[in-house]
């Protein structure tokens, strides 16, 4: 009777024992990862609540605004008119203490913004303070979903543009290094340092003001064309000046930095012996240019679409955009504490999401990365 016995080559036995070390790597790897990446967040969601509660001075006005509101409420009202002086101003201490005891301003503040942070980091974003949505909501969440769709299509369009034309366009000056076109970028890049509401200024001012051939602003005709194509063209007309504006302060500088970033690597020494040996130069480009750069460019997009859920503050204010920068750029102005928290936890979960999975991408795209081994090529 014969017996069934496994037999295993010393070969097996190293392949197996090097799967589970590099499986053991990469999890203790994670956890760390994960872990010193939670602390970033917190730290960072921290500061900025305390930032947005300027160390608690919005308190203090917040106190002043209830002191004064209560009183010109018991002032006005008809009921209270002939009550006498002191009773009314006894009421009128109890009702403003009741107000900040249920807004919960007689805590510490040190202890209010761990409350904050716990309901931030839980996603329980909680109700604005000044700000409402267009339903009327008060609810945080209600106000960043109602917005999110305008930033991403705004964001979205005009850094996807930016993005894949102004890396084609430098690799291809890379190749003609020296050229009236790779001369003429290199001028232009200075204009990149002008923010991009600044452009926005002068293409209102041409093509709203002067030409006449788009919007001054907003996000689509009033009244709204009642079929969907008629919607969808108002709205790509509104787009084009914002977006135009956001390509253009970027445009020729983004050219120039991927187009000496491709021609660092086209003069590494295995290029040249690439060149050498005859190889054909679309040959070369593919495998000894861009591969070898696919790393950077992959960070790049992935940092790109986490900027799309930030929004652009000032240029999203002067187009009148209903996206999360001028979501932002409100409430800030009105010291609205749980909208900025709110807009701000999102963009650093993203933030520290992809970070996380960029060093997984580095080892698929780059056989000389390995998980947890230093984070460098091996």
């Amino acid at each position: 009777m014969g017996s069934d016995v496994e037999i295993t080559t010393p070969k097996e036995k190293k392949q197996k024992s090097g799967f589970v070390t590099t499986l053991t790597r990469v999890f203790k790897y994670s956890g760390v990862r994960l872990l010193s990446l939670f602390i970033t967040v917190v730290i960072g969601i921290y500061l900025t609540i305390m930032i947005a509660n300027m160390g608690g001075y919005v308190d203090q006005m917040m106190k002043s605004e209830i002191q004064e509101r209560i009183t010109m409420e018991i002032g006005r009202n008809p009921a209270f008119r002939n009550m006498d002086p002191a009773t009314k101003n006894t009421l009128t201490q109890e009702r403003i203490q009741s107000e900040i005891d249920r807004l919960g301003l007689e805590r510490p503040l040190v202890i209010r913004s761990m409350g904050f942070l716990k309901n931030a980091l839980t996603l329980n974003l909680g109700r604005a303070q000044n700000m409402s949505s267009d339903s009327g909501s008060r609810n945080v969440k209600a106000i960043i979903l109602e917005r999110i769709p305008y930033t991403l299509l705004l964001m979205g369009t005009a850094n996807l543009i930016l993005f894949f034309s102004t890396l084609f366009l430098a690799l291809a000056l890379s190749r003609k290094y020296g050229s009236f076109w790779d001369k003429f970028v290199i001028t232009l890049s200075p204009t990149s340092s002008v923010p991009p509401w600044f452009y926005g200024i002068f293409l209102i001012l041409i093509f709203a003001a002067v030409l006449k051939v788009l919007p001054f602003g907003g996000v689509i005709d009033a009244p709204v064309p009642k079929d969907f194509l008629g919607r969808a063209l108002s709205v790509g007309r509104h787009l084009i000046l914002p977006a135009s504006s956001l390509i253009l302060a970027s445009f020729f500088l983004s050219i120039f930095n991927w187009r000496t970033f491709f021609l660092i690597y086209s003069s590494e020494d295995y290029v040249e012996t690439a060149k050498a040996k005859g190889l054909p130069s679309r040959d070369i480009e593919r495998r000894y240019i861009l591969r070898p750069t696919l790393p950077t460019i992959i960070t790049a997009f992935a940092l790109l679409l986490i900027g799309l859920w930030a929004g652009a503050i000032i240029t999203e204010t002067v187009f009148q955009w209903p996206g999360l920068g001028r979501v932002t750029f409100r409430a800030i102005n009105l010291y609205d504490t749980p909208v900025i928290v709110g807009t701000t936890i999102i963009y650093a979960y993203l933030l520290a999401i992809t970070v996380f999975l960029l060093d997984f991408v580095y080892a698929l795209v780059d056989p000389r990365v390995k998980i947890g081994s230093g984070g460098g090529p091996q």
